[in-house]
């Protein structure tokens, strides 16, 4: 028995690790088709739009056939008692007779079926839960739009965490080359002692930067894992690299794409508000119709001294009730009519907001635009800096160990070509986040 508990203890724990290591791969393409399955607020936005279906219907079903049942049961512990003129028996005129009405127990079952015939309110309120299921709709479009954006711009950051490690090693590694070199020339009196400390400065300086740049590389990863509905611990491997996925985003056909203002989902949300507001003036105003209500009731009732209402032969007595119920609105003291201007005051607020949302978003398209194209020619411009930089560095270096520059001007160049590289790297970046939200807006 020890052994087989040993043997599900020691499976249960492989279990544990197996899940802790799993390891999936993604490319951009399929990270987003992931999030917008498994992403936590896709999935509540999901169950929003369920909860207005559900909401619709509750409402429908408000004008639909109603039936109720009731079920009473009275004990009379102490019976009233009715005094009645005892000359009905043959006593003396003025004088009364103590009487009991009705046994000590009784029980009545009824069913009662109510319909709505007509209701102004009901008719507006099945059009507004109607406006509120778009909104749901509209509501998980922008869900997905944010969720999509959110994934690009992590997965770039996890890709530009990865290269600015590896550029960083890479320094690291050509940095301690130069410094041994010149400690060498130091030993052997043929440097000075400035050259070698400059140079550890330097070296400082990135393997400081170093550190941090694998830290945030875990963190990056982390968040991209929790944007698409993982374990943040989860081993997620990307399939794309820096280079490619931003020459990828390079599109001028993306300007001149046609835009259907209706078809942004922030004007489709604005838009939503109008209807609730219009449907909310119109059920201020419906107030004042009347309503009319039918019903219909069947039951029985049976009384008994005893509880003997399950027995053969107890008498139960039937009774039915038609009716209809017509409500008429006659006088409010101007409380409808000061709804009624409030929710008309709401409606033209809404319709100004609507307005301003449109000036707004085509402002934002022009200013996404304008980001866009300013993002690639800043990546064409970090590229030529880099190419630049990379070469007087490598000029610097050769200066510096035939003794034609000094280290001051080494780090100098050093500290220029750092400064392109993550330049370039942030570039490449930014390309791919600009042309992102140019596309959210476009809602492509």
């Amino acid at each position: 028995m020890r052994i087989i508990l040993l043997t599900l203890l020691v499976f249960f724990n492989l279990q544990i690790l197996l899940s802790q290591e799993e390891t999936s791969s993604f490319t951009l393409e399929q990270a987003i088709a992931f999030a917008l399955e498994n992403n936590y607020r896709a999935i509540n936005a999901d169950r929003e739009i369920l909860d207005a279906e559900k909401e619709k219907w509750a409402v429908i079903a408000t004008g639909l056939p109603q039936i109720d049942g009731t079920v009473g049961y009275q004990n009379q512990i102490k019976q009233p008692v009715t005094l009645i003129p005892s000359e009905i028996a043959g006593g003396p005129p003025g004088s009364f007779i103590p009487v009991v009405f009705g046994q000590q127990n009784q029980v009545s079952a009824f069913a009662t079926l109510k319909q709505q015939i007509f209701d102004g309110s009901y008719i507006v309120g099945v059009q507004a839960t109607e406006a509120f299921l778009r909104y749901s709709e509209n509501y998980k479009e922008k869900t997905d739009l944010e969720v999509r954006q959110s994934v690009i711009e992590a997965y770039g950051n996890v890709l530009l965490a990865n290269e600015t490690v590896s550029i960083l090693e890479n320094n690291k590694a050509a940095l301690e080359k130069n410094l041994f070199e010149t400690e060498k020339l130091y030993e052997n009196g043929l440097g000075d002692e400035e050259s070698v400390e400059q140079l550890q400065i330097t070296l400082a300086s990135i393997e400081s930067a170093l550190k941090n740049s694998i830290r945030f590389e875990d963190i990056t990863l982390q968040t991209l894992n929790l944007l698409m509905g993982l374990p943040i611990e989860n081993n997620t491997i990307l399939l794309e690299n820096l280079d490619d996925l931003t020459l990828q985003q390079i599109d001028f056909n993306l300007l001149d794409s046609e835009f259907t203002l209706e078809n942004n989902v922030d004007y489709k949300i604005v838009a939503n508000l109008n209807e609730q507001r219009y449907y909310e003036l119109k059920l201020a105003k419906s107030k004042a119709l009347p309503s009319l209500n039918a019903f219909v009731n069947y039951g029985a009732s049976s009384f008994s001294n005893t509880f003997s209402f399950f027995e053969n032969g107890q008498d139960w007595f039937a009774a039915s009730t038609l009716g209809v119920d017509l409500k008429i609105p006659i006088f409010s003291s101007l409380n409808r009519s000061a709804k009624t201007q409030r929710a008309k005051i709401a409606y033209d607020q809404a319709k100004t907001q609507l307005t301003e949302t449109e000036e707004q978003i085509r402002l934002q398209l022009e200013r996404a635009k304008s980001d866009y194209i300013f993002s690639i020619e800043d990546y064409e411009t970090a590229k030529s800096n880099l190419s630049l930089a990379e070469r007087i560095e490598k000029k610097n270096e050769i200066k510096y160990f035939e003794g034609l520059a000094t280290s001051f001007e080494l780090r100098q160049a050093q500290v220029q070509l750092y400064t392109a590289q993550q330049d370039f790297l942030q570039s490449m970046v930014d390309v791919i986040n600009k042309k992102t939200a140019l596309e959210t807006v476009l809602n492509n």
